[in-house]
């Protein structure tokens, strides 16, 4: 699953620095930034701070398939810990051989993506849940959130640390996996999968061009920020 076309050699390592810059630079700007519970600007910059926590899982999730530094198989894959611990204390090699067995299993009881006979959207995300959240996790962003609260207003860590980590479980869950591969598929499709409509701009917006899912199963190994190029 990772030989990976050289001509992604350096690029996917330069847009995996600027998603985790950006991830962390507005991270800390939200935290020194007063609330205004009245200013709408407050509540956009959750969605914003969210859909960058979906950057930096769907940069591990590159990482997972090589593409992030495809010369460097040490460097790709510490690219991919760094950005699964930032996603709230996720374990990459944990969640790497599951995310190889969705690929060679997808939309079967081998696949740990897919919901355990309830196909109801909750069901389904809570069974996703389980299969990747960890007590291990639960406990660290416990400890990490009482630890920061020291020195960073409460309010301001559950709106921008809290909230968009649980969104971008959503986000991800939702254009990822429960779009994608719900309900019933043709005999003739060989990875369980649709995609939605051709419309760059939204499919970036949506989930980094992830809804082109078909493609990305089609070709595992494309970067996201090439996906757009096979549609």
């Amino acid at each position: 699953m990772e030989a990976v076309s050289k001509k992604y050699t350096y690029q996917g390592g330069v847009v995996a620095v600027i998603v985790i810059l950006c991830w962390g630079s507005f991270l800390a700007y939200n935290f020194v930034t007063p609330i205004s519970w009245s200013s709408p600007w407050t509540y956009l910059r959750i969605l914003i701070q969210a859909h960058l926590f979906t950057g930096l899982f769907i940069t591990a999730h590159d990482a997972m398939h090589g593409a992030v530094y495809p010369k460097n198989a040490k460097m790709n894959h510490a690219i991919g810990r760094l950005c699964t611990f930032l996603f709230l204390f996720n374990q990459y090699k944990k969640m790497r051989p599951k995310h190889y067995a969705h690929h060679r299993h997808v939309g079967t009881e081998n696949d740990p993506d897919f919901h355990n006979g309830n196909p109801h959207f909750f069901y389904w995300y809570f069974d996703f849940l389980k299969e990747y959240v960890s007590l291990r996790q639960i406990l660290l962003a416990a400890i990490t959130f009482n630890i920061a609260k020291i020195w960073i207003p409460e309010a301001n860590l559950i709106l921008y640390w809290v909230v968009p980590s649980i969104l971008s479980t959503f986000q991800l869950f939702y254009f990822g996996t429960f779009v994608p591969h719900m309900g019933e598929h043709a005999p003739d499709n060989p990875h369980h999968s649709r995609t939605q409509s051709a419309n760059h701009f939204w499919a970036f917006l949506t989930c980094y061009f992830f809804g082109y899912h078909y493609e990305h199963h089609d070709a595992p190994n494309t970067p996201w920020w090439r996906l757009w190029e096979l549609k």
